[in-house]
């Protein structure tokens, strides 16, 4: 055998068995211990279609971070104008982008405005009309900060339900960005769906804060609510009765505490009760704040809010180092976990809506693989028979290059840890077509080429070589196509251009370079005379 026929025989015997091997782990239910060591463990994952599971299509509601943040800056600007000695008759935000400020005294115009200008540069200062020595302004978000703020508020929500959901359990999701404030995805094999939205959609944001004990709840109630406060409710249900009453709580609504400081957050079982509770673990800022306010709070009720719904309002009986907290409640050991996961993911920044929900039983998805298959078999076999009867011997050569193009395509999705979806399946079937049409040009070339009078070696060279710019031309403008749909496509439409785009290349590779090999091998290794085509 010549070297340059060696050289390719050892290409192709490395291609084939680099292809087993990344296949073996998708086949194989169990691997040696020491597979994964030095080998790849990566597998075929099934999409949604194939597998069941879940599809959602969620919004960031981002104007409600704007919103959060205009909050933020009132309760900040309070601090500043306390600190200054700046007197103020009114403060509160105005819309979703604005806050309204009213001082008491002229004098106070200029130094505010400097003071302002220079720890707020994300707001413009406008002045309105007021009351005469009363000077008004109306301090406005600028467009680029407020765009800024809800653009990180779509990337942290993206963040934080990717890891709840890895916390939740779930095998091979699908999550990213979709468009300018949707979240896409997709969770195969999930059990229980009404659980996964509670769990994703939950805003999760914690709040420590002290209940006011100088006024009256019931004077609140009827509308008179000091100012700084806000009434929140304790939702509590009764499993023996069925009912669920709401107890209120007046409450200081400045936050002392955020659940933006913890660092852990763990179930534990309560060994009297027998109930599940929630421990937390604070970073070593916010156990310094907690041991502050514990201390300064003695003897007082301080609140724990989740999402403005009040779990408890425990008395501060001593001052808490150590930076540890726990939340109890009528918890089962689900609601628990799912409440532990959550604060250890983060809060999201934002409310999310549901636009679009999708669930797919794992019946339907054996259908659509045992079809998908089926189609794939049937097809497949059709065009090897037709080949093998139509073309002989070089129609053989045809298709042991196609049963080896859909062995490398299998593989190329384990390689890069694609997932395998039902128009995926249409794709590697589209594929089968295009590996032997390749040949088939090949083959029709190689005739012609025989009916001038030229020997087998002869025809087949020009065969290979004028039929390969046409293959080419095909090949690739097929190839820039998928990768556009891979690019700007979704879903099941990216499943269809991955194997579209693997199945390309692998298809170039089989039908000129493999074929190419085992007609040299025949033509000129064994010289055969006759050309069988």
């Amino acid at each position: 055998m010549s070297n340059k026929l060696t050289w390719r025989v050892v290409v192709i015997a490395l291609s084939i068995l680099g292809a087993f091997i990344y296949l073996v782990p998708s086949i194989s239910q169990s691997l040696p211990p020491w597979w994964g060591k030095i080998l790849p463990t990566e597998k075929i994952h099934l999409g949604l279609d194939l597998q069941g599971g879940m599809h959602l299509v969620l919004e960031v509601e981002a104007e409600k971070a704007v919103e959060s943040n205009i909050e933020r800056v009132v309760e900040e600007l309070k601090h500043d104008l306390r600190k200054n000695r700046f007197r103020y008759q009114d403060l509160k935000r105005v819309g979703t982008d604005a806050i309204s400020l009213t001082l008491l005294r002229e004098k106070d115009r200029k130094p505010f405005v400097e003071m302002f200008e220079a720890n707020y540069p994300d707001f413009e200062i406008k002045e309105v009309s007021g009351e005469p020595g009363k000077p008004s302004f109306r301090l406005v978000l600028r467009p680029k900060a407020k765009e800024h703020i809800m653009k990180m508020a779509v990337e942290q929500a993206l963040e934080t339900i990717r890891n709840r959901v890895d916390q939740f359990g779930v095998s091979e999701p699908d999550i990213r960005p979709q468009g300018k404030n949707r979240i896409l995805i997709q969770l195969p094999g999930i059990k229980d769906p009404e659980r996964a939205k509670r769990l994703i959609g939950k805003t999760a944001l914690l709040e420590f804060k002290l209940v006011d004990e100088d006024h009256s709840v019931e004077e609140a109630l009827k509308g008179n609510i000091p100012p700084g406060d806000e009434i929140l409710y304790k939702v509590v249900y009764d499993p023996k009765t069925g009912r669920v009453r709401k107890i209120p709580y007046l409450l200081k609504k400045r936050a002392l505490l955020t659940g933006q400081y913890i660092t852990d957050a763990r179930v534990q079982i309560d060994r009297q009760y027998n109930e599940p509770y929630v421990t937390l673990s604070f970073d070593r800022r916010g156990a310094k704040l907690f041991e502050k306010i514990t201390g300064e709070n003695i003897k007082k009720r301080l609140a724990i809010v989740l999402d403005n719904k009040v779990n408890s309002a425990p008395v501060i009986q001593d001052k808490i180092s150590g930076g540890r907290a726990q939340i109890t409640g009528n918890f089962t050991m689900e609601e628990a976990r799912d409440l532990a996961i959550v604060l250890r993911a983060g809060a999201l920044p934002a409310p999310v809506k549901i636009l679009e929900e999708r669930t797919v039983g794992p019946s339907l998805g054996k259908d659509s693989i045992h079809k998908g298959l089926v189609s794939m078999l049937v097809g497949g076999l059709v065009v090897i028979v037709f080949m093998a009867i139509y073309y002989s011997l070089s129609g053989v050569i045809a298709d042991v290059a196609l049963l080896l193009n859909i062995l490398f395509i299998m593989a190329g999705l384990a390689f890069f840890g694609a997932t395998l979806t039902l128009p995926g399946i249409a794709g590697i079937i589209l594929t089968i077509g295009m590996s032997v049409d390749a040949n088939v040009l090949i083959f029709e070339r190689i005739r012609e080429e025989s009916r001038l009078g030229k020997t087998p070696r002869a025809a087949i060279d020009a065969g290979y070589s004028k039929a390969l710019v046409t293959i080419l031309d095909a090949n690739i403008t097929t190839l820039i196509a998928a990768l556009v749909l891979f690019q700007f496509g979704t879903g099941p439409v990216r499943g269809f251009a991955v194997t579209l785009s693997i199945g390309i290349i692998s298809s170039l590779f089989t039908a000129i370079f493999v074929t190419r090999v085992i007609f040299d091998y025949l033509y000129l290794q064994r010289r055969m005379k006759k050309l069988r085509i």
